[in-house]
């Protein structure tokens, strides 16, 4: 990975653009972690919801440019007294019941979130009290692909013995963090979350090959400017929403639909497998058209990948394990199914997997 040298932020803003969409920083590192199985899984989304007419009538949106643009008919909100700790918490019940195992015996959580409810305490704090968990917990931000990021490093605490029964979540409230009269970004995103349990597995079993990535000189490309150490919020910032979710859409459409690819063809080829030995594809629900760009590219067909962003938006973090979640309710993943995921986000980061059910 390489640093961007700009001195100034109108400098950081070009090079971010430069650099995420003309050229793709994926080094040709991966890594295997076998010996670990995902048991059972849980996801939430809220009850309500926002459809592409409801904008329409609203805030004037135009459903038909919502539709053709991101493949999203509808997305879920969550209500005021609801935040990403609750839809944690919820996914995360679903989880346990469904494994039928003694919460006490959860020995690690790990919540992949860059929409918490506080600074401070972790959200993964705030879930681990409400289940009544005696474990360590934390909170991991990769954006969208926080998921990813938490499923890794639970896979490490698994393998190595230090982890006996691990519960990873992937929550985002993404409607409290876009400015909804934003016709470029408001439609886009949804709220939930997905939870899965993990414990030792067979040999074969888990992360066949792996890759978990950073390009930070595309930060700016999908940033909120303010709220931080560095800048702290203002009266100001706030009416101007300088501490909402920007997103330079354009370019951040070329870098997703390259890294998906690249990465997907980096872990196959590491592992000497081909896209015909995967039986399900898992690609975070950002925007359809930067799916089927990929799986285009790939030649994969639209059997094999999951999609549920018609429904539900771009749920973040949540993305991957509300997918994951659907596709085992529905019986299409039996044991000794190679599946593959793939997130991407803000960052910018990436993780691609090949996992073996």
């Amino acid at each position: 990975m390489t640093t961007s040298s700009a001195t100034s932020d109108q400098q950081d803003s070009g090079s971010a653009k430069a650099a995420s969409s003309d050229r793709l920083l994926v080094s040709d590192r991966t890594n295997s972690l076998l010996g670990v199985q995902i048991i059972s899984s849980g996801s939430y989304v809220p009850d309500q919801v926002i459809s592409n007419e409801q904008l329409r009538d609203e805030r004037g949106f135009d459903p038909d440019w919502i539709q053709q643009r991101t493949g999203i008919l509808a997305r879920r909100h969550a209500p005021e007294n609801v935040a990403t700790s609750d839809m944690a918490f919820e996914a995360a019940k679903a989880a346990i019941e469904r494994a039928k195992v003694d919460p006490a015996d959860i020995d690690l959580l790990l919540i992949g979130t860059f929409t918490p409810d506080y600074c401070c305490p972790s959200t993964a704090c705030l879930v681990q009290d409400r289940l009544g968990l005696s474990c360590p917990s934390v909170d991991l931000q990769a954006a969208c692909s926080g998921f990813m990021y938490s499923l890794v490093t639970g896979s490490q605490f698994v393998a190595t013995g230090n982890s006996k029964l691990a519960l990873i979540i992937g929550a985002d409230c993404n409607s409290r963090v876009v400015d909804q009269s934003d016709r470029t970004i408001a439609p886009l995103f949804g709220d939930g979350a997905g939870a899965v349990l993990m414990t030792r597995g067979e040999a074969t079993q888990g992360l066949i090959c792996y890759q978990l990535g950073s390009d930070g000189s595309g930060g700016p490309l999908l940033q909120a400017t303010t709220g931080g150490t560095k800048e702290p919020n203002t009266p100001e910032d706030v009416a101007a929403g300088n501490h909402l979710l920007k997103m330079d859409g354009r370019n951040v459409f070329k870098w997703a639909v390259r890294v998906v690819q690249e990465s997907i063809e980096l872990v196959l080829e590491k592992s000497g497998m081909s896209a015909g030995d995967v039986s399900l594809f898992l690609i975070h629900q950002a925007n359809i058209r930067i799916v089927d760009a990929a799986m285009e590219k790939l030649g994969i067909p639209a059997s094999k990948v999951a999609v549920n962003l018609d429904q539900y938006g771009n749920t973040s973090a949540g993305s991957i394990p509300i997918c994951l979640d659907e596709a085992q309710q529905a019986g299409r993943i039996k044991k000794g199914d190679v599946l593959l995921m793939c997130g991407f986000g803000g960052g910018l980061t990436w993780g691609t997997a090949l996992y073996r059910w």
